[in-house]
């Protein structure tokens, strides 16, 4: 609990520091696949990752900057995630990014940055570092969207994702100054403090509370704030799409986390009445969406708001009046299915990039039509992830769903129940368009008779073996889940607690 500055930010100084050197040795490089670049850029991210796998085993709470800043196990434990997931992000642009000219020290420094602004906001204890660190993080993905300029569907993805964003920092920024207005403090313990004692008006708070969610609903992609999610995802370059797609949801979890439970959970009969109908719609919309898409990736961002909407409905059950005894499990059970989420969407984007070359984006459902004939391993990889999303056993997607369902159900309420059946049958909804992906792959025939070397040119033997342990770690954490979902619980029972 003491105040240690630099212990308490120093992955995130590291990090800073190495986004610098980066952009100034970039300069010199005149390898054109810039090897140095790369490789100092996941070395950066592996010491990064390293720094806070260390901490976490410490298992302390310890706050720095003046209680602006706090280093916990959660943090720890999504920090080290969100670094890994940039470092195999990363791995699998390269040869994508290299096939469009967009290989430069550019894209490398924005994703450090990108990370850092992540960091920022998982280790946030203030509502300013929280604004902080989304927009470092929002404006380096407003950038790399519109990185291949003389593209005009990836420019007008940035335009829509930057508008759009700025209206939902907005909303954020709204919502907190409301707070701010009605407790007169900007960090997020005294807030809850003065919450529990009940002496604040409550009309003030719950208007605060409506714009708050709202803006962390647009940075979780789910409805009614999801109109950006399709058309970024099919417009930006398939990289940079698994940039939106993957790490930052952790710091969307991360900070729904800081500001509603650890912050405002005296108010969570309110906000939890909106995410339930943030989750319903989500699930709802992004299911029957997704079926009538013929577009890889639009069809993956609808996947991805049902996703977002299911891992609500486990932030939904956390608190009962002022019975708190389910929240340890409920938030756990959230956490556990963004962490495995994100895993999965690795591997499906992963495998997008390997799948096009350059002057083709293998980003049409029928582009994937007798895959298994051509390059049977890559279908076989794809089936996993898209069992794992659907919430087929024995993939981690259908040990997360069950989590969540098992939050719902324990509650022994009966609206709760309800709600998982709901839940179930959407879901059921969903594993349509899922399989429909593995029926186009092994059943259907390839379009114009293309051989395999024509159509996997970014397959080296290094994406192969990335993408296998992608494939494998779904596959494990699914069969066993134990070590993932018991750090998961460790980690929010300890922030729960301070």
């Amino acid at each position: 609990m003491t105040d240690m500055n630099w212990m308490v930010i120093c992955p995130e100084a590291l990090l800073l520091v190495a986004a610098c050197v980066i952009a100034i040795v970039d300069l010199f490089v005149t390898d054109e696949q810039r090897r140095p670049t790369f490789w100092l850029t996941q070395l950066s991210f592996a010491a990064v990752a390293a720094l806070h796998l260390s901490q976490y085993d410490g298992g302390l709470s310890l706050y720095g900057m003046q209680g602006m800043v706090v280093s916990d196990p959660m943090g720890h434990l999504l920090a080290f995630f969100a670094t890994i997931a940039m470092m195999v992000t990363v791995a699998y642009a390269q040869p994508y990014i290299a096939a469009r000219e967009m290989l430069k020290g550019e894209f490398f420094v924005l994703a450090l940055f990108v990370l850092l602004g992540i960091l920022v906001m998982i280790a946030a204890n203030n509502f300013l570092v929280i604004y902080l660190g989304l927009e470092l993080m929002s404006l380096s993905l407003y950038a790399l969207v519109a990185l291949r300029r003389d593209n005009g569907v990836a420019t007008e993805a940035a335009m829509k994702y930057f508008v759009l964003g700025a209206l939902a920092s907005g909303f954020l920024l709204y919502g907190l100054s409301m707070m701010y207005g009605a407790t007169g403090s900007l960090e997020i313990p005294k807030v809850y403090e003065l919450i529990g004692k009940g002496a604040i008006n409550q009309q003030v708070l719950i208007f605060g509370i409506v714009f708050i969610v709202a803006g962390l609903a647009f940075k979780l992609g789910v409805v009614p704030f999801h109109m950006w999610v399709p058309d970024v995802y099919q417009g930006a370059p398939t990289a940079v799409t698994l940039l939106i797609g993957g790490a930052p949801k952790l710091a969307a979890f991360a900070i729904t986390i800081r500001l509603l439970v650890e912050g405002m959970i005296g108010l969570a009969a309110h906000w939890q009445q909106m995410m339930i109908v943030l989750a319903v719609g989500s699930l709802v919309i992004g299911n029957l969406a997704a079926i009538a898409q013929s577009n890889l990736k639009r069809m993956l961002a609808y996947s991805t708001i049902s996703q977002m909407g299911f891992m609500l409905l486990a932030l939904t059950a956390g608190v009962f009046g002022a019975d708190r005894t389910h929240a340890g499990n409920a938030y756990s059970s959230a956490m556990f299915y963004v962490v495995t989420y994100v895993i999965t969407t690795l591997g499906t984007f992963g495998l997008i990039m390997v799948l096009s070359r350059q002057g083709f984006e293998s980003e049409e459902i029928t582009d994937l039509a007798g895959l298994n004939k051509r390059a049977p391993w890559l279908a076989g990889v794809m089936t996993v992830f898209m069992f794992s999303l659907a919430g087929v056993p024995p993939m981690v997607g259908f040990t997360a769903k069950f989590a969540v369902l098992q939050a719902l159900v324990s509650t022994d309420v009966t609206f709760y129940v309800w709600l998982a059946v709901v839940a179930v049958m959407l879901s059921l909804i969903g594993a349509f368009y899922y399989l429909r992906i593995v029926k186009v792959m092994y059943f259907d025939e390839p379009a114009g008779g293309l051989a395999a070397s024509t159509i996997i040119p970014g397959s080296t033997s290094g994406i192969n073996a990335l993408l296998a342990l992608n494939g494998f770690a779904v596959l494990v954490f699914g069969v066993l889940p134990g070590s993932l979902m018991a750090m998961c619980r460790d980690a929010i029972l300890k922030a729960l607690a301070t």
